[in-house]
């Protein structure tokens, strides 16, 4: 297993279109992928379950995969963010 923490830098934070770009970049991965916000996880394949995280901007979210190509998983989520989901 693999985990990764990344703050959510966009103004808007996690909402419909950042949490379906999220759950189209992890189900290109055989490993099973969770965003985890307060203790809370999230299955990052499911768009419901990434939008109850109710991530704002300034949230920390720990990215964490398991499987045989979680490297890859956590890096194509973590880009995301880090590319603030492509929204300024």
């Amino acid at each position: 297993m693999i985990e990764r923490n990344v703050t959510v830098v966009n103004k808007l934070g996690i909402h419909a279109r950042p949490a379906g770009s999220i759950v189209r970049a992890a189900a290109k991965f055989k490993s099973k992928v969770e965003l985890v916000k307060d203790g809370v996880a999230a299955d990052a394949k499911s768009i419901m379950s990434v939008m109850m995280l109710a991530a704002a901007k300034g949230t920390v979210i720990s990215v964490r995969a398991d499987g045989e190509d979680e490297q890859e998983a956590v890096q194509a989520v973590i880009e995301l963010f880090d590319g603030k989901f492509s929204e300024e």
